[in-house]
Order: C-alpha cells, then sequence, then structure tokens
C-alpha cells in the first residue's frame, strides 16, 4: 500500500473516531426545580444513590445535609448539626453516607439499616483540618477524602478506619481517578499544578503544569478519549491534558467562578458550571473544544452533578433576590 494510501486511511479513522455530533442550539433545558426549604447560605457538593434515587446536597451555610427523592420530586429529609459540609460520597456496599466537613476536619457517616431509607449517624473520622472533597474508589472498594494542608486520607469501609495518608504540597481541590483506578489526578491550586498520585506506591509521583494558569478547583476524566480535563478560574480556561503524558490538548475560555464540570460521553459534551450565573456547554472536536452554548442559572451556582444514568445535569442554587435555595434540572437536548 502506498504512502498516500496509507496517510488516506489513517485520516478516515480519525475522522470515525472523533465524528462531531451535530449539536443543539439549546445544549441545556431547564425542566424543573425542587425547592430546598428554609436553606441559608452557601451550598457545596452534590452526592447520588443510584439504588433509591436519592440526590444528597452539602448544604455548607446551613450545617446540613438535604436528602432529595428524585423519583418524587421533593426534599425527603435532612442531615443536620454537621460543620461546614463540603464533599459527599454513597457507598453503596454499606449503604452509607460519607460527609467531609471543613468546620471541623471530620467525615460523617450515615447508614441506612435494614428496609428502611432513614440515615442514621454510624460513625465519626477525624482527619484534622478541612475536610473536602469525596471520592469512592470501586475497584478497590476504598473511600479517599482530601483535607489539610495537604493530604488524601484513605478510609477503609469495612473497619472505618484510616489507613493510609498520601502527603501532597498543598491543600487538594477536586481530585479524580485515572481510567484503570491506578493513579489518582488532585487539583493543588496552592502549588499551581495537578499532582499525579501513583496509589501502589502511596505517595506523589509527579506533577502536571498548567502553563501558568491559577485557581484550578474543578476536574473530570474522559475516560474514552484518555483526557483530564481542568477548569481554572485564574484566567477562567478550559484546558485538556492527556492522562498518560500530561500533554496540553487544549486551553480555551470559558465562565467565570467555576467549581465542577462533567463529561457528557454520550454526546461528546462537557458542562462547566460557574458562579457567574451559568452552565456553558462544550463540545469536543478533534482539534480541541468548542463553547456550543451557555444557559442561565443564578449568581453563586458553582457546583452541580451530571447523573448519567438519569441523563440530568443538577445544579444548586442558594438562595436569593427573593428565591429560595434549589435544585435545578437541567435536561441535555437532543
Amino acid at each position: 500500500m502506498s504512502r498516500s494510501s496509507v496517510g488516506a486511511m489513517l485520516a478516515l479513522l480519525v475522522g470515525l473516531t472523533f465524528a462531531v455530533p451535530a449539536w443543539s442550539a439549546e445544549p441545556l433545558r431547564l425542566e424543573g426545580k425542587i425547592a430546598l426549604g428554609d436553606v441559608a447560605g452557601r451550598i457545596d457538593h452534590l452526592g447520588y444513590d443510584p439504588a433509591h434515587q436519592r440526590l444528597f446536597v452539602a448544604e455548607l451555610g446551613n450545617n446540613s445535609v438535604g436528602i432529595i427523592d428524585l423519583k418524587a420530586g421533593r426534599v425527603a429529609g435532612r442531615l443536620s448539626g454537621l460543620h461546614q459540609p463540603q464533599g459527599l460520597a454513597w457507598h453503596p456496599g454499606s449503604e452509607t453516607l460519607y460527609v467531609a466537613n471543613a468546620g471541623d476536619g471530620s467525615v460523617r457517616l450515615y447508614q441506612s439499616y435494614g428496609d428502611s431509607d432513614v440515615l442514621q449517624p454510624a460513625a465519626t473520622i477525624a482527619l484534622g483540618d478541612d475536610a473536602d472533597d469525596v471520592r469512592l474508589d470501586t475497584r478497590r472498594d476504598r473511600i479517599v477524602v482530601g483535607y489539610g494542608k495537604g493530604s488524601l486520607a484513605v478510609i477503609d469501609p469495612a473497619s472505618r478506619r484510616k489507613t493510609a495518608d498520601i502527603p501532597l504540597l498543598a491543600h487538594p481541590e477536586s481530585f479524580q481517578f485515572d481510567e484503570q483506578s491506578q493513579r489518582i489526578f488532585a487539583n493543588v491550586p496552592n502549588a499551581r499544578q495537578v499532582a499525579v498520585v501513583d496509589l501502589g506506591q502511596g505517595k506523589q509521583i509527579s506533577g502536571f503544569d498548567l502553563g501558568g494558569a491559577r485557581s484550578n478547583f474543578p476536574m473530570a476524566v474522559d475516560a474514552e478519549a484518555h483526557r483530564m480535563l481542568v477548569v481554572t478560574r485564574s484566567p477562567a480556561r478550559l484546558i485538556a491534558l492527556a492522562t498518560d503524558t500530561g500533554k496540553l490538548l487544549a486551553n480555551v475560555e470559558t465562565c467565570g467562578d467555576s467549581d465542577d464540570l462533567f463529561v457528557d460521553p454520550r454526546r461528546r459534551q462537557v458542562y462547566v458550571s460557574c458562579g457567574e450565573g451559568m452552565v456553558e456547554v462544550f463540545g469536543q472536536r478533534p482539534d480541541g473544544y468548542q463553547s456550543i452554548g451557555r444557559v442561565q442559572t443564578a449568581s453563586g451556582a458553582r457546583t452541580a452533578l451530571f447523573v448519567t444514568d438519569r441523563d440530568r445535569l443538577y445544579v444548586a442554587v442558594r438562595a436569593g433576590g427573593g428565591e429560595p435555595a434549589a435544585i435545578w434540572i437541567f435536561r441535555p437536548v437532543p
């Protein structure tokens, strides 16, 4: 086969792999709102229980966690007496919700017993300071929590004890597992890098540079494309890096004051939720990402959760302007 024929075949394969879908002019449509009731102050991250179709809301300024029944579209309960809850993770095997508290550095555990859906206090794990993001390592069945001046705590859900500490250069914000859960990528804004942690060695092995961009808080991993996505606030940019090498693949402008982003693999889209008062939607292209629309939310609505099995984006909106705090529900189009 001639060189020109080989080149043409490769070009065809690339085109098939990165075929650009027909993106909608209205990429997200507001489907409804679920009022949270008398909830004041900042709202942080959201968690999800797929078996019971429940959404958990870290009501940081209210020192509580709201429990939403998504099937009924209403608040089903509330966990109170917390200390600035931030990260949330549901452990299906033990029917336990893990709640990280910035105020006292603890992780509170709430468990369902028997056939009851009611969550009861089950344990408290003291980490020391500023417990923040929480992730479930499904392959190894463990919980990982970012906290303090620079650590990732590893928690065994069977014993409910911290089994390891992985030091970082500064406090970690959002972190994600790679495609095989062999490594953790962690945003470390004060170190101006993405830390790369080898879980087998239990230590940071390298760091990915962001080319001078700062305040890297949200992160997502696109397993199919082998890309890590980071949004920085200064300047406001969506940055894509290769998960194997850290090579820069894209760097485009996005909305300001972002705290969450998510990959929609079905549509090859990315959702960036911003405190500026919008969600920006990007489409994946062979050469990077293209903004295909901005959907208005509310000022300060930085946190969200895209639930793939419900095909919905949930955005946390704090109380303001005479409107109560609520979860806004967006349906991707088409």
